[in-house]
């Protein structure tokens, strides 16, 4: 039996451990250089951008943020890092530039989307497409 308790305790500490470095790991500062933060979005934000936008968001961005980029993608919980809320006051009030930025860029878990997707005015699409997930 008190086996039994300490297995139970020390398994319960190491899902209370996991989900307090997730949550850690969810609040770190991912600074945007000034320069890209007041970049402008040179695509106009149209019917024909949004498309483009959710097609790449299917292919490239859907697996770990979702349909509705809540976080919640089939690949979200295999990630060391929290893929986010994009419904979120906080994401939405972001600059085109910072969103445009942290796609491009990447870090931790995020893969880097200028490899992926080289032509600026898709990755454009794409930041026109995350205005929608409101």
């Amino acid at each position: 039996m008190k086996s039994t308790a300490t297995l139970v305790v020390f398994i319960t500490g190491l899902i209370v451990a996991g989900f307090t470095m997730k949550l850690q790991q969810a609040q770190k500062p991912w600074p945007v250089p000034a320069a890209a933060k007041a970049k402008k979005n040179p695509v106009a934000t149209s019917a024909a951008s949004i498309k483009a936008g959710k097609e790449l968001w299917s292919t490239y961005c859907k697996s770990c943020h979702g349909n509705k980029g809540l976080g919640d993608g089939p690949k979200a919980a295999q990630l060391k890092t929290e893929p986010g809320d994009f419904s979120t006051a906080s994401f939405q009030a972001q600059t085109d530039g910072e969103m445009f930025y942290r796609l491009s860029e990447g870090r931790d878990d995020m893969p880097a989307s200028k490899k992926k997707i080289p032509d600026e005015e898709d990755r454009w699409n794409l930041v026109n497409f995350m205005r929608t997930l409101k």
